[in-house]
């Protein structure tokens, strides 16, 4: 069972001149999908922007908190169980750092804390809002995840690669750029996983808070008829569908060029130099024997 999750953060604030007056993020599984804030003023950022804005002006007439600084924070989202199909979602407020009002998906009501009870019977007056609140919590959400999820999943397919430095060194097979890092990667030959010649990396972070890993297969006494009979089978956990990539030398990357290949070059390019020079040195000599019989 894996649970996917994706988490929206809102921060309003006024009275900061040393941060975005508002910012906005979505990540799901610690990858941001989507951010924007105040000082890049992006179309799809403006419409919350204002929203949020005035909702912290709201608050702060209502508590009568005229000045200094003030921040609103609005954490929001959903979860998805990919076997179940279990969806749940929470949406939740903090008001100038405490907890102030949380949403009751059962009830359709806000539940509030300390000061903040006036602000729920307030909130809890329009019913077609909360139902919307309801609604994008268990559908809409959801169905946004998964698309960033199937994204995730076809982008998947250009990040696995077979590498070798040297023909006689071991094929890595090469995955990146996948999150979570629970994932299962392996060798095998005729549909069985391989445990001898194999050597499995370590799973590394990349900068962009996604993963990496490598498996190395020792073809020192692989024949090459049989090569076809081997692939490497990337698993990643919550994705049904393995990635799997065949042994083949057309698709192996490398940056080895072999030395014979530069020494032909090498001895090409000695033998055109001296072709030009003989070449050059045949017209001079011409040239002046032809300037000696016009003397005589």
């Amino acid at each position: 069972m894996v649970i996917h999750f994706l988490v929206y953060f809102i921060t309003t604030s006024s009275g900061l001149r040393t941060l975005p007056e508002y910012v906005t993020a979505a990540q799901t599984h610690g990858v941001v999908v989507f951010y924007c804030d105040s000082n890049r003023y992006k179309q799809e950022c403006k419409r919350s922007h204002k929203g949020s804005k005035v909702q912290l002006e709201r608050l702060n007439l209502f508590f009568n908190q005229t000045g200094g600084v003030h921040v609103l924070q609005n954490i929001y989202g959903c979860q998805w169980d990919n076997e179940t199909g279990q969806v749940d979602g929470y949406d939740q407020y903090g008001y100038d750092g405490e907890d102030f009002v949380s949403f009751d998906l059962k009830t359709e009501t806000w539940k509030y804390s300390g000061k903040a009870v006036d602000i729920k019977y307030m909130w809890d007056r329009g019913r077609g809002y909360l139902t919307s609140i309801n609604v994008f919590l268990t559908v809409i959400c959801p169905e946004r995840l998964k698309l960033y999820l199937d994204y995730g999943k076809t982008s998947l397919l250009r990040t696995v690669s077979l590498l070798q430095k040297t023909p006689s060194s071991p094929v890595s097979c090469h995955a990146t750029g996948f999150y979570p890092n629970r994932v299962d990667m392996f060798w095998r030959k005729d549909g069985e996983e391989l445990h001898e010649d194999v050597d499995h990396g370590e799973i590394l972070p990349n900068n962009d808070g996604t993963f990496q890993m490598s498996v190395d297969l020792n073809i020192s006494s692989v024949k090459p008829e049989d090569w076809s009979r081997y692939d490497c089978v990337f698993q990643l956990s919550g994705v049904k569908e393995d990635v799997v990539t065949k042994l083949d030398k057309a698709f192996i990357r490398t940056n080895w060029a072999p030395p014979l290949k530069f020494a032909v070059i090498g001895v090409v390019v000695v033998l055109v130099l001296l072709l030009v020079v003989c070449i050059s040195g045949l017209f001079i000599w011409r040239r002046r024997k032809k300037g000696e019989g016009q003397r005589y």
